[in-house]
């Protein structure tokens, strides 16, 4: 029979508490718009074994630019810290790239595009993302037949900037350096302390 969350000694509780605390500091609760697809709040379990998983998630934001972005809680501490840059637009419009990407029906393909490039692609948009003229005018062309793959160009040009420019600042950010630091430290105790008290008996 599994042990519940008050089995654990209370040292371990307290670094699980303090580790959740300073997550929700970093991420300020970040949530995108649904017409941009959620990048949801982050996530945590009850269970000690959780600490352990999402340390690791944590840590591993910083091997690679991929397993930020197929991270839900890494994808909301990046958009978070984006905001503090007041570049947010472009994770924002990756994002609605990777949704748009999953509609299935051809009318709503060719209205969600025309959405998108409103938004993200003109001049002056709203949240215009940072790209060349050539690639501007090549995904205004590629909306007079909208396809899933309509944007790709953009979305790839996008996701460079922030892989080159973004994502090392985010990195060396004070919050995320703060945040590996406890990860590093709670993923250290919940070992020590699953091994002092199993989790499942």
């Amino acid at each position: 029979m599994c042990r519940t969350l008050s089995a654990f000694p209370t040292t371990c509780l307290e670094r699980a508490k303090e580790f959740k605390t300073r997550l929700g500091i970093f991420l300020h609760k970040s949530e995108l718009g649904s017409d941009t697809g959620s990048v949801g709040k982050f996530e945590w379990g009850s269970k000690h074994s959780k600490e352990r998983n999402f340390s690791e998630d944590v840590l591993g934001w910083r091997e690679s630019f991929d397993l930020l972005l197929s991270s839900k809680n890494g994808v909301a501490a990046f958009h978070a810290f984006l905001k503090t840059e007041f570049s947010e637009e472009n994770l924002e419009f990756w994002l609605a790239c990777e949704e748009f990407k999953k509609i299935r029906s051809a009318t709503k393909l060719a209205s969600r595009a025309h959405g998108i490039f409103e938004e993200f692609i003109r001049s002056e948009a709203p949240k215009e993302v940072n790209i060349d003229h050539e690639t501007r005018e090549l995904t205004r062309t590629n909306l007079q037949a909208a396809t899933a793959t309509c944007f790709d160009v953009a979305q790839g040009k996008t996701r460079t900037l922030m892989e080159k420019d973004s994502y090392p600042r985010f990195l060396k950010s004070p919050a995320y350096q703060d945040l590996a630091a406890q990860a590093t430290t709670a993923s250290a105790s919940a070992s020590s302390c699953s091994l002092a008290e199993p989790l499942c008996t």
